[in-house]
């Protein structure tokens, strides 16, 4: 991995269950929320990412054959790179520091943006917040946050619209790894800094992503997360927290 997490992580050529797989040119949009639901839970399992494990997600790891597809096998098949499945660095710093300070989100209403699995918004969640948003604009997600959600026993809502630019008055901003390509993390530095220069607290979850706005931000904690090779070229990476300024 090079400037972010979403490059070619997934190679191979062992095929997803077949039983529950989305045909050729479709997508979960297409797909009824039970099907869609069967295919998250099909191709995963059940695992406590390393630096989080108070929570359980549905994950892909080596021995599920959506974690060996490629992004044109995936394409074939209409599923987008599943982002959703795994726990990314980003995420896995931020959702501990929330559970080691509950204070941040106690009682307040918290957007996670670019949510994925929701590990983020489950551990505000789980930290106390009033009410948490996920939000993602990949149709899988709503089944993946709904699921993991379930498994810890959370209630969770969920937004499938593009939200930057938008703000309907969330008290905190939560976003993982999000800063992996320019064009997105241009569109991202304007809206968080609008929503936190109006009083939102925004935190950010990175582990040295190339389009990190650092000028923008303030170092508030780091953490040496576990990850995986196959997904980071690296066992273990540094990954801290930022908060908008």
């Amino acid at each position: 991995m090079t400037s972010g997490p979403k490059s070619a992580a997934w190679a191979g050529s062992t095929p997803i269950r077949s039983d529950v797989r989305p045909v050729v040119g479709t997508s979960a949009k297409t797909l009824s929320p039970t099907e869609a639901s069967a295919f998250v839970a099909a191709n995963t399992g059940l695992i406590a990412p390393p630096h989080v494990p108070e929570i359980v997600l549905h994950l892909a790891d080596e021995a599920h054959a959506l974690w060996l597809k490629t992004e044109d096998e995936l394409e074939a098949i209409g599923l987008q790179p599943p982002f959703w499945a795994f726990a990314w660095a980003g995420g896995q710093g931020l959702a501990r520091h929330l559970l080691d300070h509950p204070g941040i989100v106690a009682g307040k209403t918290v957007l996670d943006f670019a949510t994925g699995s929701g590990l983020v918004a489950i551990a505000a969640r789980k930290a106390g917040a009033a009410a948490v948003v996920a939000a993602d604009i990949d149709p899988f997600c709503r089944a993946a946050v709904a699921l993991n959600a379930t498994a810890n026993d959370v209630e969770i809502a969920f937004d499938d619209r593009d939200l930057i630019g938008l703000d309907e008055g969330w008290q905190v901003v939560l976003a993982g790894d999000v800063f992996y390509d320019r064009a997105l993390a241009e569109r991202l530095s304007c809206w968080l800094g609008r929503l936190s220069a109006r009083g939102a607290l925004v935190l950010v979850g990175d582990p040295g992503r190339s389009y990190l706005p650092r000028a923008l931000l303030t170092e508030i904690a780091t953490y040496q997360v576990p990850v995986t090779r196959a997904l980071e070229d690296a066992e273990v990476k540094r990954t801290t927290v930022w908060r908008f300024d």
